[in-house]
């Protein structure tokens, strides 16, 4: 047992590493920046797999380790208690008066008549609840009559069931580690595009499986964010968020929206839906931006941007509009006009400068006076280039390379628009909310909760169970009076014993309940 404990916090002392640095599985952009920031600290981490600490070989062998070894501790111990529990308690002690807890009384001659009498009125009855021995004077140490009872075998078994609940428990989260999976998705809330189906990985942001998860056999249902509230203490502080959404299993989804089942989300209050679990993980801003090219055509874009203040949600983005095809029938002459934008947005603003001009931070994280800061760009957006952009930020290296070129930049409240030097007209819409939602999938949570408690069960058990032993030796004398001796043994903990044996030893002697002993604890 000692080589588990020592595994058990090797395993905890190895989480440390976990707990302070940034992990791959949760935040890949964060371990990236870490490593870029600390040179060759972050290389020297990265080898060590402390970006990885809980998919690490080394862990995976502490963890391993610690299941063998505590595997090898049950099946001794399992078999040691079988045995115990079917063989009898032990003979009485030559000597009774060397126990820790010891009193006899000689019985004069008209309290008792023979041994078995006595036994059977006076000593067999208290003992119904505990395992039980009668020795007879030719097999007892001393040559007389001898009764031996014990109790608290629960206590051991409390203890293994308390162990072997670990192992299972470590079995089931490794089983776990096999089946899960877990998505991410950011749904702006209160459009006409607010819906989330997990029907496919490519409805995700980003998507996390195990080994064997696919991603083919998804839980079929949708959900639909119909808003998002936010409740803040006067200093931006966030006391609430909740977000009113609708969903649809399998059966439901081909039902008009307005007859899904409405449900409430809040962070930590997940929707249990199919067997995942739907978590409203964090929010933010969404702006809208309506472009109008001189021909009339609009085009209208929404995309969630990146807080870069969590307190006030002062928050960078970037959006990108392809003219319209009328405009410019020529490809290449089209490509030249894509139109970008990129800049800050502040849910209420605070400009600075000496006119007032500049956006330079958000005084509350609530759309009390929301305002852009924008850089408007106009050329190659690489809208069809085939590569992957980021929507938070454009690709400097098309700006470097003069391929797409700044033409304005301006201040716009919600309503307000500017006009470019052609004629085109951008308005800023205003911001919605978004809400970013983490899908879980982990099917031996319920199982991990009722080993949990089984578990819990156990060690309130091997705790509060005490284990006791008492024996009781007479000894007939010759002028018809017999000698009674009685000896306990607290085999744990003792607090407490020295009351419960004296409760007994003045019923196997038939002594008066005086509190000549009560005092005596130990």
């Amino acid at each position: 047992m000692r080589t588990a404990l020592i595994l058990l916090f090797l395993l905890a002392l190895g989480a440390i590493p976990g707990a302070i640095l940034p992990q791959r599985s949760l935040n890949q952009e964060k371990v990236d920046t870490y490593i870029a920031d600390n040179g060759k600290l972050g290389q020297i981490y990265d080898k060590l797999q402390l970006f990885d600490v809980f998919s690490s070989t080394w862990f995976t062998a502490i963890y391993v380790l610690l299941f063998i070894s505590l595997v090898g501790c049950i099946i001794p111990r399992t078999w040691e208690h079988y045995k115990a529990m079917r063989s009898q308690p032990v003979r009485a002690p030559k000597n009774l008066n060397r126990l820790p807890h010891y009193r006899a009384r000689t019985l004069p001659a008209s309290d008792f008549s023979d041994t078995d009498t006595y036994a059977r009125d006076h000593i067999t009855p208290l003992f119904k609840r505990w395992h039980t021995r009668e020795t007879s004077a030719s097999e007892d140490r001393a040559g007389q009559w001898s009764f031996s009872a014990e109790r608290g075998y629960a206590r051991e078994f409390c203890n293994l069931v308390f162990h072997i609940g670990l192992t299972v428990m470590l079995v089931f989260i490794a089983a776990g580690r096999l089946m899960y999976y877990e998505g991410q998705v950011i749904v702006i809330a209160g459009n006409e595009n607010s819906q989330f189906c997990n029907s496919a990985v490519a409805n995700f942001d980003s998507f996390r499986h195990s080994a064997l998860v696919d991603g083919t056999r998804l839980s079929p249902y949708c959900l639909q964010i119909e808003d998002f509230k936010a409740d803040y203490l006067s200093n931006g502080q966030a006391k609430m968020f909740t977000s009113d959404i609708r969903y649809a299993t399998k059966d439901d989804v081909d039902k008009p929206t307005s007859e899904w089942t409405k449900y409430t989300l809040k962070v930590n209050h997940p929707l249990r839906i199919a067997g995942d679990r739907v978590y409203l993980q964090g929010h933010g801003y969404a702006p809208s931006f309506t472009v109008k090219w001189p021909d009339g055509e609009t085009r209208t874009g929404e995309i969630q941007w990146q807080p870069t203040d969590m307190t006030n949600f002062l928050s960078a983005g970037a959006m990108r509009f392809d003219p319209p095809a009328g405009m410019y029938p020529d490809l290449q002459e089209r490509r030249k006009n894509q139109l970008a934008i990129q800049g800050m947005y502040a849910p209420t603003a605070v400009f600075t400068g000496e006119n007032n001009n500049v956006l330079s931070a958000s005084r509350f994280p609530t759309q009390d006076d929301e305002a852009v800061a924008i850089d408007v760009f106009r050329g190659d957006a690489g809208l069809d280039t085939g590569v992957g952009q980021s929507i938070f930020t454009l690709d400097t290296s098309l700006i470097h390379q003069g391929l797409l070129s700044k033409i304005d930049r301006v201040n716009l409240r919600k309503g307000e628009k500017t006009t470019l030097n052609d004629g085109t007209e951008i308005t800023f819409n205003g911001a919605k909310p978004f809400v970013n939602l983490q899908v879980s999938h982990d099917p031996t949570q319920g199982y991990l909760l009722g080993i949990t408690l089984i578990m819990l069960a156990g060690l309130v058990g091997s705790v509060s169970i005490k284990r006791r032993r008492m024996w009781v030796r007479v000894t007939p004398q010759d002028d018809g009076t017999a000698l009674v001796e009685t000896a306990g043994l607290a085999r744990t903990d003792r607090a407490g014993w020295g009351r419960e044996f004296n409760k007994y030893a003045r019923s196997i002697l038939q002594e008066p309940d005086d509190d000549e002993y009560d005092d005596d604890e130990d």
